[in-house]
């Protein structure tokens, strides 16, 4: 259903939070004229956790009316709470996106039990098609490869972002789930391996900054092209591991700040990029061929 370089938007914002609409009007057509084939509004890198429902549903609804079907967009609606995960799934729909992609559930640290009932209850409540997420880095819960089988066989779960960086769990969930599950890589530095190895594409941050070239490199692993996936991905691997030196969003916040495609705004608990980590981001970004 989707493929290739999905973007983890950033959500633009003015010096003290607010949303700049101006910016993501600008971002969407950045990416819908570098060639990114997807775009996530309101996930992690979207900085989904500080927003309300109305902000949240405000975004999505945004990014899709200027999208206006030139792009896939998929929201990013979950939640620890499975009630506000349904709110959300459903203003999503409503809004027109094309896809929601679901988080664990964190902080609760529910059981795997707890995880397929969750995930189940959101895809029976809201019939759109829905991707999981699974990132314990971030939420402390671990999604196994035997609760994503059992989540394989409800029609509209289509596919599972893997953010583990863990190509042999992400090898086992396609040999566990074959097409009745689609996996994406959540793990910019490991995507090629892992679509080389059967995967259909990279929902990604380093796409924020470079999009042309994460787009030309799935789509020449997509195609089985090893050597021209390996040459591109050998000049994004700086950026790869330099957009993540803080927590993200941070780094490649700073990073389209200084691209001049956004300004500095993003929301506490978040601080700006340390000083200490600008000088190596800003190389990998020169090295990448974004800033002279």
């Amino acid at each position: 259903m989707f493929h290739g370089s999905m973007v983890a938007l950033v959500t633009p914002m003015r010096p003290g939070g607010a949303v700049d609409n101006e910016a993501l009007d600008a971002l969407v057509e950045f990416h819908v004229e570098n060639g990114t084939d997807a775009i996530i509004a309101m996930g992690t890198t979207g900085e989904s956790s500080t927003f309300d429902e109305k902000e949240h549903c405000d975004v999505v609804r945004h990014v899709v009316e200027r999208a206006a079907g030139r792009i896939p967009v998929i929201a990013g609606t979950g939640s620890n709470s499975t009630r506000e995960a349904i709110d959300l799934t459903r203003c999503a729909l409503h809004a027109g996106a094309d896809a929601c992609l679901l988080v664990t559930p964190y902080y609760n640290k529910p059981t795997q039990e707890g995880l397929y009932r969750h995930f189940r209850a959101v895809a029976e409540a809201v019939s759109i098609p829905q991707i999981l997420y699974n990132v314990p880095g971030r939420t402390a819960v671990d999604m196994l490869p035997k609760t994503v089988e059992r989540l394989a066989d409800i029609p509209n779960i289509v596919g599972i972002k893997e953010a583990t960086g863990d190509l042999a769990r992400g090898q086992e969930i396609m040999q566990r789930c074959g097409e009745r599950l689609t996996v994406y890589s959540g793990d910019d530095a490991t995507a090629m391996a892992l679509i080389l190895a059967g995967a259909r594409g990279n929902i990604s941050v380093t796409a924020n900054v470079t999009p042309r070239d994460m787009h030309a490199m799935c789509a020449a692993a997509l195609r089985g092209d090893r050597t021209e996936a390996e040459r591109i991905n050998q000049r994004l691997m700086p950026l790869n591991q330099t957009l993540f030196l803080e927590t993200n969003p941070i780094p490649v916040k700073w990073a389209l700040c200084e691209m001049g495609l956004i300004a500095d705004g993003i929301r506490l608990p978040l601080t700006p990029l340390s000083e200490s980590c600008r000088g190596p981001l800003r190389e990998a970004m020169q090295q990448a061929g974004v800033i002279s």
